[in-house]
């Protein structure tokens, strides 16, 4: 893929994508694609041959492969969608950066603080675009609620907490290493997308964690709640397991009012998306954002359309590679400091 933007200028054909992986988020994404409509899947690559066939004519794929590098070599691939287990991400990742490809890659990121930066300096070394798929951060959701952060509407945080539960346990790879890197990925990047928004990206240089948790039968973190101090004394309290219920949640409290968010801000929709904004002793004003569809098609959009004009990122509130460096940093201080019976 060529790295000039005046190369989007001429192009006359819609973004090809690659996707590597058959799994139920691949499909999510790829109906998000065609919800957008304007972008296209070039190509599939999987390992297990029904699950490829059967991704490949549902959604009229021309191009399968069975091995994933073929796939990231297609010179007529544009950006390749990485939807492997957390553990290889940083493989592909570094690969499709050598080809020069732009990349999406699903959270976690990594499993650890030395694959994370092998992948972002791949990354930073071939000047691809790249973003890390905590799609949620494009929706207009998102938006709004650190919008009430910026405008001093709370006043300065004081505290964060929230909750991610979810019974996924059965569906995931044991390699990805549980809970904290499949649903602890997006409370804690929210809270680092509302504390940087309000302190700036130094609020992370120094901070504290203690953690109390379980182990699961595979023997990763299933469950696991978290106390986080930051230098200027906000506290924050994490949880998430993996192994039973659906429940999300999400509380800021500042000096001067507080922010519920009534919806789950993980997988915000095109309606019912609802937070209460409370200064405190009075009543509490609820919000509502209506979007034109769920996060996965918003992000699809940001890729695009940063794709056309020749960047390398996308704006926040989506991650930039030194926010995926620091959310992957709290995680695997959150895992390490995590005590379990």
């Amino acid at each position: 893929m060529s790295r000039d933007p005046a190369f989007w200028e001429k192009k006359v054909s819609k973004l090809n994508w690659g996707f590597l992986g058959t799994s139920f988020i691949s499909l999510t994404m790829a109906d998000a694609l065609q919800a957008e409509g304007s972008t296209r899947i070039h190509s599939v690559a999987g390992r297990s041959e029904v699950p490829l066939k059967v991704f490949a004519e549902k959604y009229d794929v021309e191009h399968t492969y069975d091995n994933f590098d073929e796939l990231i070599e297609d010179d007529v691939v544009d950006i390749i969608y990485i939807a492997l287990p957390n553990h290889i991400h940083h493989e592909y990742v570094i690969k499709a950066a050598n080809a020069g490809k732009a990349i999406l890659c699903e959270k976690s990121l990594s499993i650890d603080m030395e694959k994370t930066d092998q992948a972002l300096r791949a990354v930073a070394d071939n000047e691809v675009f790249f973003v890390e798929g905590l799609m949620y951060l494009n929706h207009p959701f998102t938006a709004a609620i650190r919008d009430v952060i910026t405008s001093g509407e709370l006043g300065e945080i004081q505290s964060i907490s929230a909750q991610y539960c979810a019974d996924i346990a059965q569906f995931v790879n044991p390699q990805s290493k549980g809970a904290l890197y499949n649903l602890g990925c997006y409370p804690i990047s929210l809270m680092h997308l509302l504390l940087q928004s309000d302190f700036t990206n130094h609020i992370f240089d120094n901070y504290e964690i203690s953690a109390m948790g379980r182990r699961g039968t595979d023997g990763n973190i299933c469950e696991s709640a978290a106390s986080i101090r930051l230098d200027n004394g906000v506290v924050c309290q994490l949880h998430t397991a993996e192994d039973y219920g659906l429940h999300a949640s999400f509380t800021v409290l500042g000096s001067k009012a507080s922010l519920v968010l009534n919806s789950n801000p993980w997988l915000p929709e095109a309606e019912g998306n609802t937070f209460t904004v409370t200064p405190y002793e009075k009543v509490g004003d609820v919000r509502t954002v209506t979007a034109e569809g769920n996060a996965f098609i918003y992000q699809v959009r940001a890729i695009r359309e940063a794709i056309e004009a020749g960047k390398k990122a996308l704006e926040r509130p989506a991650p930039n590679l030194e926010d995926s460096r620091q959310i992957m940093q709290l995680l695997t201080d959150w895992e390490a400091a995590t005590v379990t019976s």
